[in-house]
């Protein structure tokens, strides 16, 4: 972070995007004091440019300024992508190691731009640790909004090995045959500090594996203790259970049908479609072959139409929609690369304007980090988190998803280095490694 973090920061000149939906406009003076914006519009009297030891200036000229990035699917802790030369058994065995690698990845998602994440699911309470390592100035990162390992039944996806051998403790699953089981996994999770609970239903959604009275004992129990869940549900008939059973949002959505997603709108549910994993499993596969992925890609592409089918319905019917993209879930899946990506999906296939698809990835994200009404939007009062652009992305929503379109980076009122030599270093290193 800047070494002047305790000066007021003012940004002149360049075009304001709000994250409202509203057109761009001219900006003349947006006043950052602490962690939230002071004031947008004219310079107050209080503020003099001049008093260069009270007051750090950012000249904008030519140069867009939006809210900073969320991203509403993100996992720090999965392990992925490898480290060549990592030796490990089968998943993330040394939670030491892997803390630390989901603490670099953190800075990683922060200098793309990406000011705060929602982490839906990761291995033991790494991200939590990860999470409030940020909030005490320990490490750089985004805001961390986090559940921990999935809340599972036999079938469900992440039920990997035999039922003698059940769910080992590194994996990002925990095995829950009742709802007791599951109220009472709740109950430990939230105990060590989670922010949402995350239940998972099956991997493709063709078979229902929990039960909505399941599903609905986890939300009465986490939401008498402020605290909202969200769920994997790629299938028709778990949507729908979910969105009855009070879920707060529901990841994926695939095979949602029209019935489904009114049920969905009844209960005031969110989605997050999640399209660009689909895609990116889509372009990889037919760059490497489905065996080498090992995913079904005729599966893919049903599940691409039905996202498409999704988003279009849900957008006629009022349905919030949230933008995430499971980075870290698999190694075609890196951090700093396609955290803008669902945007520009939501432009191509669910009709937004390219102001309507900024909104998804900040206004409406911020309710996936726990802060709706105070995040995602720039306005006086509202938390500081700013980016600052090369490019006009209202023309090109494209232009979110390479940070070297990026001129800065403002998080919770600080400024944020784009540059670390040593970061950069590594993370070089690291790419022509897997390359």
């Amino acid at each position: 972070m800047s070494a002047s973090s305790n000066k007021a920061i003012v940004i002149v000149n360049g075009t304001l995007i709000d994250g409202n939906g509203n057109p761009p406009v001219r900006n003349e003076a947006m006043v950052i004091q602490g962690n939230r914006i002071k004031s947008i519009g004219c310079l107050p009297g209080d503020v003099r440019l001049e008093d260069r030891d009270h007051v750090e200036v950012i000249n904008a000229a030519g140069q867009w300024i939006m809210p900073g990035l969320i991203d509403a699917h993100t996992h720090l802790s999965y392990g992925n992508p490898k480290i060549p030369g990592e030796v490990r058994g089968r998943g993330t065995t040394r939670p030491e190691f892997n803390t630390l690698r989901a603490a670099r990845n953190a800075q990683q998602v922060l200098r793309s731009g990406v000011t705060s994440i929602s982490v839906p699911g990761g291995t033991w309470f790494t991200d939590v640790a990860v999470r409030d390592a940020i909030k005490l100035g320990l490490i750089e990162g985004p805001r961390v909004y986090c559940a921990s390992r999935m809340i599972v039944t036999y079938g469900s996806i992440e039920d990997e090995e035999p039922s003698w051998v059940g769910t080992p403790e590194h994996s990002i699953g925990v095995l829950c045959n009742s709802a007791v089981e599951m109220v009472t996994e709740a109950r430990r999770q939230c105990k060590h500090g989670v922010d949402f609970i995350k239940l998972a239903d099956s991997r493709s959604g063709e078979i229902q594996t929990l039960a909505k009275e399941e599903i609905a004992a986890v939300v009465g129990e986490a939401h008498r203790r402020n605290v909202k869940v969200a769920i994997h549900s790629r299938g028709s008939a778990s949507t729908r259970a979910a969105a009855e059973a009070g879920v707060d949002w529901i990841m994926h959505t695939d095979m949602a049908t029209e019935a489904d997603l009114e049920a969905v709108a009844k209960a005031g549910a969110r989605i997050v479609p999640t399209a660009t994993f689909v895609e990116r499993v889509l372009e990889v596969g037919r760059e490497v072959g489905q065996e080498q992925i090992q995913i079904s890609l005729e599966r893919m592409k049903k599940n691409m139409d039905g996202l498409v089918d999704v988003l279009q319905r849900a957008r006629t019917m009022g349905i919030k929609v949230m933008c995430g993209t499971d980075c870290g879930n698999y190694p075609w899946m890196p951090y700093g690369k396609m955290h803008a990506k669902e945007p520009e999906i939501l432009v191509r296939y669910g009709g937004y304007t390219p102001l309507e698809a900024i909104g998804a990835c900040t206004k409406e994200n911020a309710y996936a980090v726990g802060l709706e009404n105070q995040l995602g939007v720039l306005e006086a009062g509202k938390l500081a988190d700013v980016i600052l652009l090369k490019k006009n992305p209202a023309a090109d929503i494209r232009v979110l998803q390479d940070s070297v379109n990026l001129a800065g980076i403002i998080k919770d009122g600080k400024r944020v280095k784009l540059h670390d030599s040593d970061f950069e270093e590594t993370q070089l290193m690291f790419q022509e490694a897997v390359a």
